[in-house]
């Protein structure tokens, strides 16, 4: 089985959009996927906090009103249909003050950067 490590650092809808979807299709098409949340993706996945991201540019203003998907429901989809895990970034837990009970359901659980680096070694790592 493929195993696809992704990092999701912008806060940004088109990223965020993008790696959701790769992670959905890779994990519904039977591939492992890991996604490691950190910098400005991590607040996203949050408990209440906001779950829609700014548009960068103009694509991005257009797919709200096209019935796009959001990328926060892609990301349950990858999670619940495949097999997919999504990681927090420790560091980032720190920096904000969120404990564990603190994250998304969606959300595995803390990782630190070293660990999912180490996980990944040898393996195809996406980076948004």
């Amino acid at each position: 089985m493929a195993k696809i490590y992704i990092i999701c650092l912008s806060g940004e809808r088109e990223k965020l959009q993008f790696a959701a979807m790769a992670a959905s299709v890779a994990a519904v098409s039977g591939s492992e996927v890991h996604i490691f949340l950190s910098m400005n993706a991590f607040p996203y996945f949050v408990k209440g906090h906001r779950k829609e991201a700014p548009a960068e540019g103009e694509l991005g203003q257009m797919m709200a009103g096209h019935n796009v998907p959001p990328f926060y429901h892609i990301f349950e989809q990858a999670v619940e249909l495949g097999d997919a895990r999504i990681w927090a970034c420790s560091m980032a837990m720190d920096v904000m003050g969120v404990k564990a009970d603190g994250m998304e359901d969606i959300v595995a659980g803390p990782m630190g950067l070293t660990k999912f680096l180490s996980d990944a070694e040898g393996v195809q790592i996406l980076t948004f």
